[in-house]
């Protein structure tokens, strides 16, 4: 086991990564506040994962709220459900939520804790590459909106993130595949040394090589840790970790909440921030090149959808919560490992960049 720590002064908390944590509860029964537990989890990883979890808490009063899965439950209508699973059971403002699930219940369930009382604890255990190393971490929490993604929440910090890497196993290639957006990210954004790794052991990480997806996770957090504690409501440096969701999310609104999985939007986004920093003059063609073949290794998309023309993209965007005075902020990167925000977008030329990018017809 390895542990990261969030450091937020009185309200730090760690992130534990390693093999059956799942069995160790004193990783977080000592974050509970009192004696009622609430596990959210979905169809999927229910039955897999629930029993294992619950029979870590013989000693708690345990309920649970199971949710479908996927992108298109993450609304109130579901999150209403697991307010009235917490109102039934009787749960006061010491009880704990459990997140049991990918980023779609960690968002959800760590909106409710936000909510519920006005805030209760809550304890991130992401069962998906993508939450592992992303959305579990940094206290966003959420749903969707039919007309922009990630649009009502709050920021709500977790007592805890365990992430059990076992649970990678019974993951599926196109989820694996989802997840290596985020991690790939990162060194987009940040560290040029690790996308230089990555680029030479994403063959491993899809192959789930124990070793290198260990070394991916922490990694991932290591750099999402310090950029929360940096700045944790936004207002400077984290929003680097948007690269490519402005695109990738206008992307994931337009074709249905699902029908694209997050991180195959986000990769399309992320070839797309790269096109337009080599238009800008920032990155050379060479370096769009990198970005496309790292991406396509992982079997991520790197076209845009044939039935979003540019003005639908361009609507979309400016919905986006990162809009600042009605204009379109863009993450760009200035080489590949260091990125910037962009406040100053034409938005004709960029609109002239969606018009003329390859298009293809599913995320494949």
């Amino acid at each position: 086991m390895q542990t990261l720590t969030v450091e937020l002064g009185s309200r730090s908390y760690p992130i534990h990564t390693g093999a059956g944590l799942i069995e160790m509860p004193v990783l977080y029964t000592q974050h509970f506040a009192g004696r009622q537990v609430m596990i959210v989890t979905n169809e999927t990883i229910a039955p897999l994962y629930l029993e294992r979890l619950k029979a870590q808490l013989g000693d708690y009063q345990v309920a649970e709220v199971i949710l479908p899965d996927g992108e298109q439950y993450k609304s109130i209508e579901y999150l209403e459900k697991i307010w009235d699973g917490l109102m039934a059971a009787g749960f006061n403002r010491r009880a704990t939520i459990i997140a049991l699930g990918g980023g779609v219940i960690g968002d959800m369930a760590g909106f409710a804790a936000a909510s519920y009382q006005r805030g209760i604890g809550f304890i991130q255990m992401p069962t998906t590459l993508l939450s592992q190393v992303d959305s579990s971490v940094g206290g966003k929490t959420g749903v969707n909106h039919p007309r922009g993604k990630n649009m009502i929440g709050a920021f709500w910090q977790p007592r805890a993130v365990i992430i059990d890497t076992n649970t990678l196993n019974t993951l599926d290639q196109r989820q694996l595949s989802a997840g290596l957006a985020e991690v790939i990210k990162y060194g987009f954004i940040r560290d040029s040394d690790f996308l230089a790794w990555l680029e030479t052991h994403i063959d491993a990480l899809l192959a789930l090589d124990t070793a290198a997806l260990n070394h991916a996770i922490i990694t991932s957090c290591r750099t999402k840790a310090d950029i929360v504690a940096e700045d944790e409501t936004e207002q400077s440096v984290r929003a680097l970790l948007n690269l490519g969701h402005t695109f990738g999310h206008a992307i994931e609104t337009h074709q249905g909440y699902g029908n694209w999985l997050h991180g195959e939007a986000i990769s399309t986004g992320m070839a797309m921030a790269a096109k337009w920093s080599q238009l800008c003059g920032d990155i050379n063609e060479s370096d769009v090149q990198r970005v496309e073949q790292v991406l396509s290794a992982a079997h991520l998309p790197i076209k845009a959808p044939t039935n979003m023309s540019a003005e639908r993209f361009i609507e979309l965007m400016k919905h986006d919560k990162k809009v600042l005075d009605g204009g379109i902020r863009l993450v760009l990167l200035d080489a590949l490992g260091k990125a910037r925000v962009e406040d100053q977008v034409d938005e004709k030329a960029l609109a002239q960049m969606i018009n003329d990018y390859p298009r293809a017809n599913l995320p494949q």
